[in-house]
């Protein structure tokens, strides 16, 4: 009797075992939403280097794992748990399948945290500046930002790293930047810049565009991009046709769908995980959808492909034409539960980090046009720190929208994003001195305003632009310093306003 118990049980036990395995298989399986995502992508370089060997993307973050100076990897533990972290999103995204439940990655094993520096409080007040990913092709390059960022007295740098679904990283799951060439320069961008910025004692943040798919009118190159494995997950008009591809401008993602979510969080799981940055600072975390995505007057609206509208009148139980608030409050959620579950994944990869956003000026005009609800993010504490874009020349327009963030932001750090305008001094320097008073200090766009940069932009490679910036950085090097070293006075309300 007690064999034939035993047996049962074993049966039984053998069963749940069985049943659990197939559901994971069945996970496993799905396209690109599988739980060995790495294996997958690697089968597809196999087949792509076969018919294309002048675009093969060499997979070099392995092989030259051992010359990462500033990774703070902890070697098998760390693949271990990033597999585990996988399977659980690709698990959960199956299941939402069958329901309108929002894709969100449960909690990963401790093990994936990569040890890094201990960190220190933040200043009082943050002196940032934003790098772009324009500013730099060589390794001495971003050693001469984080170099001359120190020099002029920034505490904080967001280095880009990512601007439309290509890397200047060693990714797990997205090719090098063209800008780079398309394959390993011979150097990591970014783990330069948190070599070169910890010891300067600089705090670096990298820096993620988040929606965005492409830049540019020209489709990528690699194969292997998102845009050509997915044409599925890009905007589609309520016409059926594509979001065309704009000159300057960005064609984008789908944040509506789960596996766009699921893609883009597993994206910067990968970063974090394996990069000791200070922070993840969200740019184009909204819908890019201004001039010359929507032509003014045209009525073209995005996304309004049939999986989308389906999802949506699932769960709102209307068509988007009949109720244009709950459209555009849905679109709002849907990027929502993006930025959630980035929020979720960054608390148990790297709970260290710093998540912060760079937001539009007015909360309210890009809750309404971009899909960007920014309330919602404060009272959910989504995010550490807002970085609103307030580049007005106007200081009572830039002081107006100051107070309605310090009336959004609750208990989260406000650093204000502003610009030298190369007016009179005192009228440009206001600007900072007031995002010092009011909030939790400011962040300067951008590098190449003050110093040479690799950009070829006109604007900046001319005569006259680098006569310009030679003025300005001759002007404001010895203002930041001096700010650095000893804080700026509270400005008069009179110097705010002009």
């Amino acid at each position: 009797m007690r064999a034939r118990a035993g047996a049962a049980l074993r049966r039984r036990r053998g069963g749940r075992r069985t049943a659990r395995g197939d559901r994971v298989r069945r996970a496993a399986v799905l396209p690109d939403r599988a739980a060995d995502v790495v294996e997958a992508r690697r089968a597809r370089e196999a087949r792509v280097a076969a018919q294309h060997p002048d675009l093969a993307v060499r997979d070099d973050g392995r092989r030259r794992a051992a010359e990462h100076r500033s990774h703070a990897q902890v070697g098998g533990r760390v693949k271990r748990a990033w597999l585990t972290l996988v399977v659980a999103l690709a698990a959960l995204l199956a299941a939402c399948d069958s329901k309108p439940a929002p894709v969100a990655p449960p909690p990963a094993p401790p093990a994936v945290v990569a040890e890094s520096r201990p960190q220190p409080a933040p200043p009082s007040k943050t002196r940032a500046l934003w790098a772009t990913r324009w500013d730099y092709r060589s390794e001495s390059d971003v050693r001469s930002i984080v170099a001359n960022a120190a020099d002029a007295g920034f505490d904080t740098l967001f280095f880009q790293v990512r601007g439309n679904a290509t890397a200047f990283y060693r990714s797990s799951f997205e090719p090098w930047a063209e800008e780079l060439g398309g394959a390993d320069p011979g150097f990591d961008p970014l783990a330069v810049a948190i070599e070169e910025a910890h010891a300067r004692g600089i705090a670096l943040h990298a820096w993620v565009n988040v929606v965005p798919a492409w830049w540019g009118g020209v489709p990528p190159k690699n194969p292997l991009h998102v845009y050509h494995q997915h044409p599925d997950w890009l905007w589609y008009d309520q016409n059926g046709a594509r979001q065309p591809l704009q000159e300057r401008f960005y064609v984008s993602l789908n944040p509506c769908l789960p596996e766009v979510r699921y893609y883009v969080v597993s994206v910067f799981a990968d970063l974090l995980a394996r990069y000791a940055v200070d922070g993840l600072h969200m740019d184009y975390v909204r819908f890019p959808c201004e001039p010359p995505v929507i032509p003014s007057g045209s009525g073209i609206d995005y996304p309004r492909d049939a999986r989308t509208v389906a999802l949506y009148e699932r769960e709102v139980g209307k068509a988007p034409d009949v109720d244009k608030a709950a459209w555009t409050k849905w679109r709002n959620e849907q990027l929502t539960l993006l930025v959630r579950a980035i929020r979720a994944m960054q608390r148990e990869v790297r709970p260290s980090a710093v998540l912060s956003a760079a937001v539009g000026s007015d909360p309210e005009h890009h809750y309404a046009h971009y899909y960007q609800d920014a309330r919602t993010w404060a009272a959910e504490g989504l995010v550490d720190l807002f970085a609103p874009m307030n580049y007005t020349k106007d200081n009572a327009l830039f002081a107006s929208r100051l107070e309605t963030w310090r009336g959004v932001k609750g208990a989260h750090r406000l650093v204000m994003g502003l610009q030298i305008h190369d007016q009179e001094l005192a009228v440009d320097r206001a600007r900072f001195e007031l995002a010092l008073e009011r909030c939790d200090g400011y962040s300067l766009f951008a590098y190449s305003t003050l110093f040479d940069s690799a950009s070829s932009d006109p604007e900046l490679t001319s005569a006259a632009g680098r006569a310009k910036r030679d003025a300005r950085r001759a002007q404001w090097l010895p203002l930041l310093r001096e700010d650095a070293s000893a804080p700026l006075q509270s400005p008069s309300t009179s110097s705010a306003s002009k």
